[in-house]
C-alpha cells in the first residue's frame, strides 16, 4: 500500500483544519453553527460533515461552540456528559432559553458574515500550515456516507 494520501485524504485534511481554525476564532460567549462552518469552507450543504470533523477535534479547539441551526447542543454526546457542553457554554456567558437552546440571533457567529474578507482569508490561509489527520471511521464517510459532500471525488480510475 502507498504511503502517499489519497485525494480525499488531502481533502479531509485541509477541510478539518479550516473548520478546526474557525472554530478556534469564535469568540468567547458566542456560538456558531455546523452549517454556518460548512458554508465558509465552501461546502453549504456540508453541516453532516462538520459534525463528523468536531466528533475529531483535537485538544485547543473549544467544540462547545458549535451548536446546530436550531440553537440546541446536538453534539454534547460528544463530550461524554450531556451537561458537560451546557456547563462549558454557560461558563462563558451563554444564557440558555426554557427549552434548553441559544438564542443565535443574539449569541451567533457566522464567520462568512462576522469576518472581513482579510481576516477570514488569513484564518483559512494559516490552516494550512497545521497537519490534521482523519481517522479511519472519519476518510470511510467521507468516501462512502450518502450526505458526504466529496463521496463522488475519490479516484475511481
Amino acid at each position: 500500500m502507498s504511503e502517499e494520501a489519497s485525494p480525499t485524504e488531502k481533502q479531509v485534511a485541509t477541510l478539518m483544519a479550516r473548520v478546526f481554525a474557525l472554530v478556534r476564532a469564535c469568540p468567547v460567549g458566542r456560538v456558531t453553527t455546523y452549517g454556518w462552518l460548512a458554508k465558509t469552507v465552501g461546502y453549504p450543504r456540508g453541516a453532516r460533515m462538520v459534525g463528523w470533523f468536531m466528533n475529531e477535534s483535537p485538544e485547543g479547539v473549544p467544540a462547545q461552540r458549535v451548536i446546530n441551526s436550531k440553537g440546541e447542543l446536538s453534539g454534547s454526546w460528544a463530550f461524554g456528559s450531556p451537561d458537560l457542553m451546557r456547563q462549558l457554554l454557560e461558563n462563558e456567558g451563554i444564557i440558555f432559553s426554557e427549552d434548553g437552546r441559544v438564542d443565535l440571533k443574539r449569541y451567533g457567529w457566522d464567520p462568512s458574515r462576522d469576518l472581513s474578507e482579510e481576516e477570514l482569508k488569513r484564518i483559512l490561509d494559516a490552516a494550512a500550515h497545521t497537519p490534521v489527520n482523519a481517522s479511519e471511521r472519519l476518510l470511510y464517510l467521507m468516501r462512502n456516507d450518502p450526505a458526504s459532500p466529496l463521496r463522488a471525488t475519490e479516484d475511481s480510475q
